[in-house]
């Protein structure tokens, strides 16, 4: 019987030579986004959704934002795909922004959009979320799935440990993110498993002003730590 790929990974953590060839995959995946993305200024990445359509009141949200944060003189990375990615790339380029994407293989193909200037894909999750955060001066987590929470709660864990510097994370969409808040503050404080400062790590807005204001006001020229 064929072996799935779970089993396969197990089977092959055992060769060292394997192991030696996917370290040097993973070594030239990073080398690849250092090299690209080593010069592109103040950056804002916007997370979310690839399944809202260009209809969606999201994907015009976001289309809005991404323009107004480029304006701004940010340069726009997303994760390179359609939805919401698409919008905050289209966002940028219709406002003279730089428009940057790190796209991912998945079993399904997920193609770059068409509003890149600058694009990667990679085969590894970890390197391409490694890229996302080390040039990234500030997050903005619009309406998404698992990826976008992993996303979120990948970065903030980061600066609960003190592994980057704090930078702004805001999250956006208060009708969709409305349950957000309260379970940390009601039920994750409540039981202990993170502090009350720790809160402060993230906060939401549907104002475009705000967000504008806040990245211009609070982002940090380096973000991971020496």
């Amino acid at each position: 019987m064929p072996l799935n790929n779970q089993e396969k990974l197990l089977h092959e953590s055992k060769s060292w030579l394997k192991d030696v060839l996917r370290l040097y995959q993973v070594s030239r995946e990073m080398w690849r986004g250092f090299s690209l993305l080593r010069n592109i200024g103040p950056c804002i990445t916007i997370f979310g959704s690839a399944r809202f359509d260009e209809q969606h009141p999201y994907y015009h949200q976001t289309r809005t934002l991404a323009g107004r944060l480029g304006q701004a003189g940010f340069s726009i990375m997303t994760g390179g795909g359609p939805g919401i990615m698409e919008a905050a790339n289209r966002g940028a380029q219709e406002n003279g922004a730089l428009s940057i994407g790190c796209n991912i293989h998945l079993p399904r193909e997920q193609a770059p959009n068409p509003y890149l200037d600058i694009s990667a894909t990679f085969k590894y999750f970890f390197v391409r979320k490694l890229m996302l955060v080390r040039y990234s001066q500030g997050f903005v987590l619009m309406p998404g799935g698992f990826g976008t929470l992993d996303e979120m709660f990948e970065t903030l864990t980061l600066m609960q440990t003190g592994k980057v510097r704090n930078f702004p994370v805001i999250a956006f969409g208060q009708d969709y993110w409305q349950e957000l808040i309260p379970f940390l503050e009601k039920t994750m404080i409540r039981y202990g498993t993170i502090d009350t400062l720790d809160l402060n790590l993230i906060r939401g807005t549907d104002d475009v002003d705000e967000v504008v204001a806040i990245m211009q006001n609070e982002t940090c020229e380096e973000m991971i730590l020496a």
